[in-house]
This record gives structure tokens, C-alpha cells and sequence, in this order.
């Protein structure tokens, strides 16, 4: 079986949810304390031995290739101060892996944002993340390769959330029991009524190379999208096996500004050098009822 050494990683959406910080701003780039997002993922991923990482963006994105690139005005400013862990701090995201870019020109779905970056991934197996969703803990990139290694299937990232919220998200219908487990299809933001499990898809995946052409074959919506759950469907449909894992990291769905304020905070709380003065603070707050 092919090693799993690449990862989509889609940085093309408009980030509406986030306005007016995100108008000038990519989302991917807002801070996560000190790190962009985007960084969060991209180390994710190297963490699981990803060796190139494939960015789908959009015009206006000109932040990410300069985070993740070395050589601009930023360095050359601190190199003359001689500050060296700065220097060290700065550089390193370019370091982290081989980085390559491919253009969405539309936003026609994340299907067709896949297929943008299709030149990068033809014929081998690859990693797909939604930067939205920041998992904090354990790689979760890293449980799903482990699982694909074992089933040579595409593999979904799933979480447990309230049957009530089932709505929100799109949810697996399991074929049975397992780990990881084997899926007989998806289901779109059911009702509480038509969802088959409480198991929600989280922004991370592993696909197999024939979803390329899935996608391709796939049926577009009203305004021209493709997704990729609708490629997984016909994985299934037609007899590939595609499977669920729980990971065990901790999700924060930061495309919304509640989401992305608990992220921040429990990122700080997850570091040493940021937790001891922090937490007293948010006692206080909490004890006030959240007044500044």
C-alpha cells in the first residue's frame, strides 16, 4: 500500500461567518494566540509524516504563501536585530514541509477545490483538512492514516455530538460495528428524525485515489458545487470500502466567532509559559459574570 505523505488543506473560502475580520484578513491567518490557524493544520499533519502539503486558495490570499515562505521583509528586519529565537520563530513554518499552491477560481464547493489540486495527489492517497475545524491534543491526521494503513479504505473523521444538533452536520450511517467503522452512507444535515447516528463529520479525511474521478463524475448542486461526501457515496455505492474514526483530539469549530474565542483560550491553556497567568484571569472574568 502507498505511504500517505501528502495533505489538502483547503484555504479558499471567503470566511463569512467572521466578518469584517476576515474581509482583508484570510481566515486561515487569524491568530490562534500567537500561530495562524492554517499553522495549526499544517502541523498537524507533519506530526502524522506528511512530507507536502497542497494549499487550494483564492485571490486575496497572498498571506499564506508569505507565512509559509521565507525571504521577505519580516526576516530581513529581525536578522539585523540578531534576535535568534525570533529568527528561529518566524522561519519555521517554511521549513515545516514542501509547500505547493493551487487556485480555486470560483467557489464551486470544496469537490471542485479538491479537483484544483488534483495535479499534486493524482494516483496516490492523500489527506484532506478543513482548517476550520482545529483539533487540539493528538494528531487526528496521524489516527486516520493509521486506520487507512489498516483498512486500505478512505477514512472520515467523526465525532459524537447531541442528537439534537445532528442537523447541523453531515452525519455517517454505519454498517456495523468497528474501529474504524465501516460505513453504508451519509447523510447531509438530517433531522433528528432521518439521522442514522449521533456521528458527525469533522473536517478530516483520508482518501483513496479513485476519488479523483468520483468527484469528477459526481452530480453538481444548484450553483454549480461538488462535494466530497457525494464522491464517499459512490465510493461505497460502488463496493470500496470507506470508514469512520473517532479521534481523540479535542475539535473547536473556529469559522464561528464562539468557536473561535474557546479555541484561542484553550490553546493558551494547553501551553506552560501562557496557563499560570492566564487562568486567574479567567476565574475572575467567569466570577463577574464575564464583564470586562
Amino acid at each position: 500500500m502507498a505511504p500517505v505523505t501528502h495533505a489538502v488543506i483547503l484555504a479558499a473560502g471567503l470566511g463569512t461567518r467572521m466578518l469584517p475580520a476576515t474581509k482583508a484578513v484570510p481566515k486561515e491567518m487569524l491568530p490562534i494566540v500567537d500561530r495562524p490557524l492554517l499553522q495549526y493544520a499544517v502541523e498537524e499533519a507533519v506530526a502524522a509524516g506528511i512530507t507536502d502539503v497542497v494549499f487550494v486558495i483564492a485571490d486575496g490570499k497572498d498571506a499564506v504563501r508569505e507565512h509559509f515562505s521565507n525571504g521577505g521583509r519580516t526576516e530581513a528586519l529581525v536578522a539585523e536585530k540578531g534576535d535568534r529565537a525570533l529568527i528561529d520563530s518566524i522561519t519555521a513554518p517554511a521549513r515545516l514541509a514542501r509547500f505547493h499552491y493551487a487556485y480555486q477560481q470560483r467557489p464551486l464547493g470544496p469537490g471542485d477545490a479538491v479537483l484544483c489540486a488534483r495535479q499534486y495527489v493524482e494516483g496516490r492517497p492523500f489527506v484532506l483538512m478543513f482548517p476550520d475545524d482545529l483539533i487540539l491534543g493528538a494528531s487526528c491526521v496521524a489516527e486516520l492514516i493509521e486506520a487507512h494503513r489498516r483498512t486500505g479504505g478512505s477514512v472520515i473523521a467523526v465525532e459524537q455530538v447531541p442528537i439534537a444538533e445532528v442537523s447541523n452536520y453531515g452525519v455517517v450511517a454505519p454498517a456495523g460495528e468497528g474501529d474504524p467503522i465501516p460505513l453504508r452512507g451519509m447523510v447531509e444535515k438530517p433531522t433528528r428524525e432521518e439521522a442514522p447516528s449521533d456521528l458527525a463529520i469533522v473536517g478530516r479525511y483520508v482518501l483513496t485515489p479513485g476519488i479523483l474521478d468520483e468527484i469528477e463524475r459526481a452530480p453538481t448542486g444548484k450553483a454549480g458545487e461538488k462535494y466530497v461526501t457525494e464522491a464517499l457515496a459512490a465510493q461505497i455505492a460502488g463496493g470500496h470500502g470507506v470508514f469512520a474514526r473517532r479521534f481523540s483530539g479535542r475539535r473547536f469549530d473556529t469559522g464561528r466567532p464562539a468557536g473561535y474565542l474557546a479555541a484561542c483560550v484553550a490553546a493558551a491553556m494547553a501551553r506552560e509559559d501562557l496557563a499560570p497567568a492566564l487562568r486567574p484571569r479567567l476565574i475572575e472574568l467567569l466570577g463577574d459574570g464575564g464583564r470586562p
